[in-house]
């Protein structure tokens, strides 16, 4: 199967973290994430952002299993630039994961709020992601 560039977005990381599905969609695509299937797409203030939410005391997530994903999208995420959008945004934090999708071809952004991003067809939700690559791999 071909590689595909993705941008995680932080809701789609929580969600998994919370989960207690084995297949939950925001699993899934954190398994293809780690089988090398997706390629993160990341900069720094993603992995700030990351850092941030994840480490809130709100979600009383594990710091071990916060560290590892945090490790992890250090390690295996292609740091990679911005390409500006003209979009207007609800949350302006939200631009920075859509205009780093922009900055590479053919990438999508996962994200659990679809309506916060504007309505492309590299926007998708955790399942449509799941979706896609099960095409894909009937396809080979």
């Amino acid at each position: 199967m071909t590689k595909i560039y993705v941008v995680i977005d932080t809701n789609v990381i929580v969600s998994a973290l919370y989960s207690h599905k084995t297949d939950a969609a925001t699993i899934l695509v954190l398994d293809y994430l780690t089988q090398g299937i997706l390629q993160p797409l990341v900069n720094n203030e993603i992995l700030a952002e990351y850092k941030e939410v994840l480490f809130r005391k709100k979600f009383n997530f594990s710091p071990e299993i916060v560290t590892e994903w945090l490790h992890f999208f250090e390690s295996y995420g292609i740091s990679t630039g911005r390409t500006a959008s003209s979009e207007n945004f609800f949350d302006e934090k939200d631009l920075v994961f859509y205009e780093v999708t922009l900055a590479v071809e053919d990438s999508f952004l996962i994200t659990g709020n679809k309506k916060h991003f504007p309505q492309t067809p590299n926007v998708v939700s955790p399942a449509e992601m799941i979706a896609i690559l099960t095409l894909l791999d009937k396809d080979k």
